[in-house]
């Protein structure tokens, strides 16, 4: 996030359900969430049912300000509950004072511990909170089973590396396995534009590597600094963040792995 982009890195989504949107993820700024939704109503007009936000990271929700005044229903995990509210935001630090102006920090109505199920007409939407640290310690995806497509916030990335610095590695690859095993047709992540079911493909194998390859110079006796130098997966090199974020990831992979061994 930077003045260029003005905080538009993340996907936000909206989907037709007949009666209303449904909104996956608000987006990073005030600003962004109403021209989102002029441009959405200029192919179909309908009101917004709920707007759902994925996880606590804050160019996935900085739009809810927007809905709300749309009188839609917010709807996130449970970890928003005790989200702290911030003088200054990520967001507001890196972009445009402009492209921030209105922006406010609104929290969810509804929270989501486990499993929530709402219905937009006659359609079902199953809510599900990870409950534990995966992504973030907020993580959450949903499915729509007669779309037969999952939205999965942050769990997916595509186009770029993943960030492990507020995460658990084991713990998102197990969601992920879960995830690989419903029977659907999409699956759209937090970043990226691949949503195929295969989707969820490379972070699987960026992570499950990873894994592997921290895990077994843990198992040799390998120290922290020794391994962040050796594991460097040169077949992601040029994938975008490669640089910023695979050392930290194999620093933060090493340090849980450890703890787990212990």
């Amino acid at each position: 996030m930077d003045e260029h982009n003005n905080g538009n890195m993340s996907n936000s989504c909206f989907v037709d359900m007949g009666e209303g949107y449904l909104v996956i993820d608000s987006g990073p700024t005030y600003q962004y969430a109403r021209d989102a939704y002029n441009k959405i109503q200029k192919q179909k007009k309908l009101p917004i049912s709920y707007v759902i936000d994925t996880h606590t990271h804050d160019d996935h929700w900085l739009g809810n300000g927007f809905y709300k005044e749309k009188g839609a229903i917010i709807v996130g995990s449970i970890a928003f509950k005790d989200l702290a509210i911030l003088d200054e935001t990520r967001m507001q630090r890196r972009i445009s004072k402009e492209a921030y102006k209105g922006t406010k920090q609104i929290i969810p109505s509804i929270f989501v511990n486990g499993e929530t199920t709402l219905y937009i007409g006659s359609k079902k939407v199953i809510i599900t909170s990870v409950n534990h640290k995966a992504h973030t310690n907020s993580d959450l995806f949903i499915y729509i089973p007669s779309k037969r497509i999952l939205f999965a916030g942050d769990l997916v990335f595509n186009g770029r590396l993943p960030s492990l610095r507020n995460g658990d590695i084991s713990a998102w690859i197990k969601i992920l396995e879960k995830i690989k095993t419903m029977d659907v047709d999409y699956i759209v992540g937090g970043h990226g534009k691949v949503v195929s079911k295969k989707a969820v493909d490379f972070t699987y194998n960026y992570l499950s590597t990873l894994k592997k390859e921290v895990a077994s110079r843990i198992e040799d006796g390998e120290e922290i600094e020794d391994v962040v130098n050796a594991v460097t997966m040169p077949q992601y090199k040029n994938i975008p963040f490669y640089d910023s974020i695979q050392r930290q990831n194999v620093e933060v992979a090493y340090r849980i792995l450890e703890w787990e061994n212990e």
